[in-house]
């Protein structure tokens, strides 16, 4: 399929719903409808006609389950048009410091609430790269959050206000990881666990390295006495440079990103990135073709315990259903 050139060329292509329907059913099953129930690929699943507005129904002739395009996507459970998805989409991913949901919401014609939900399930659904570094590793921590009382400038390592964001990039792939602290033991075992074994290291001199020669080859540059580019042109530019680009999106487009948020904006920010080299239109198709799942409203405005317990709630009423449809007795 090809790419769209610019977003006038999509709105221009993509007029109705129905349209973006098929254009969504072409992308994710191709010529044959696929039961998201049982993974059935069947040309002859029932095509329903008696749903009024919510068109492109089908019935899998295997396991009987109802199905469409939306389900088991970001989409899922939303009466949005996928016209407004694919804009939002396409913006989000276009935006080199993303958008904010206010901006998104205006765009869009939604309310505000609405847009920082769609954006949280965009976020979700981007595809996750293996990161796995196996040549010259920069490595580097950075702190985000607000300014202390202390330290009117923004600047320092208080955890107070601020979170510690750990990253490494080989090879123009950047990997960025929300840490409770940037510790010795906490940046060891990540990089134990996604560089391998022997690579060179290249780091700045916080006490946090200092047990790294002994697996890998270590470079370092003095920050603190303002070397940028050690003696043997080693440098951590590449990673700052990273760190550059995800504050002045926090702080220039978003403003504030709390501490349970934070990974998902990290996230949104390492993709953009390691997929800089494809257009626009390619990213689009990427992101819509990357497996996703329904993120639900309360996943991310309740604590992490609250949402456990009420997903164990719905796996046991969904048990229950289960049983009652087979003629069991729940127990």
């Amino acid at each position: 399929m090809t790419p769209f050139r610019s977003i006038i060329e999509m709105i221009d292509t993509l007029h109705t719903e129905d349209e973006c329907r098929e254009y969504l059913e072409t992308l994710l099953w191709g010529d044959a409808p696929v039961c998201p129930h049982c993974g059935t690929v069947d040309k002859e699943h029932w095509k329903l006609t008696s749903f009024g507005r919510f068109k492109g129904q089908y019935k899998c002739r295997h396991c009987r389950a109802r199905f469409n395009v939306r389900y088991g996507t970001m989409f899922e459970g939303t009466h949005i048009p996928l016209k407004k998805w694919f804009y939002a989409i396409y913006l989000f991913i276009s935006h080199k410091k993303g958008i904010s949901s206010a901006q998104l919401a205006r765009d869009i014609n939604v309310t505000q609430k609405t847009a920082w939900f769609m954006l949280g399930r965009i976020r979700e659904n981007l595809r996750d790269d293996d990161a796995k570094f196996d040549d010259d590793t920069q490595v580097d921590e950075t702190y985000v959050g607000g300014k202390t009382k202390r330290n009117r400038g923004g600047q320092g390592r208080s955890l107070k206000q601020k979170t510690p964001v750990f990253g490494l990039i080989s090879k123009g792939k950047v990997y960025a990881k929300v840490v409770p602290n940037a510790k010795k033991k906490t940046l060891q075992d990540i990089i134990d666990d996604l560089v391998k074994i022997g690579a060179r290291i290249i780091s700045d001199r916080w006490k946090g390295y200092n047990d790294v020669q002994k697996n890998y080859l270590h470079e370092t540059v003095a920050h603190h006495l303002g070397q940028y580019v050690n003696e043997r042109d080693f440098h951590t530019n590449t990673i700052e440079g990273f760190w550059s680009i995800l504050k002045r999106g926090i702080v220039g487009i978003y403003h504030l990103v709390t501490a349970k948020h934070l990974p998902k904006y990290c996230k949104e920010f390492v993709y953009r990135y390691n997929t800089r080299g494809l257009t626009d239109g390619e990213r689009f198709i990427d992101c819509l073709r990357t497996p996703s799942h329904r993120l639900r409203y309360y996943e991310i405005c309740m604590k992490p315990d609250f949402v456990e317990e009420i997903m164990a709630r719905q796996m046991d009423r969904e048990y229950q259903r289960e049983c009652e449809n087979m003629g069991l007795r729940y127990i």
